[in-house]
């Protein structure tokens, strides 16, 4: 059940579409062989204003919250697939980042109608 929110500067989005960086970090956590594609939640979020260091500088940074529980070998995995995913576009001069989040079970919240 992971939930995957893609951050990426807006003037990317004239290189890449946005549903594509969605689909791509759909397509790697599915590969990742952790979850099932019904349970992997992912949206962008577009940033007007940030800077990358010195600089302005187009970047992706993928945050994926788990439900806590797995290793840190499968964390270590799926961060690994999302940025094999993203070198896979091949984009130059951009940062690329990944983050797994865990989230408490007992704390998480979910209802579907």
């Amino acid at each position: 059940m992971p939930h995957c929110i893609v951050h990426y500067s807006r003037p990317l989005a004239s290189r890449i579409p946005p549903a594509q960086l969605i689909q791509t970090v759909y397509a790697s956590a599915l590969a990742s062989g952790l979850f099932q594609g019904k349970d992997i939640k992912t949206r962008a979020l577009a940033f007007e204003d940030y800077q990358t260091g010195e600089q302005q500088q187009d970047f992706i940074h993928v945050e994926v919250r788990l439900l806590s529980g797995r290793t840190l070998e499968q964390r270590t995995a799926l961060s690994r697939h999302v940025m094999d995913a993203l070198l896979a576009l091949g984009q130059q001069d951009i940062s690329l980042t990944v983050q797994i989040s865990e989230m408490e079970r007992d704390s998480y919240s979910k209802h579907v109608s």
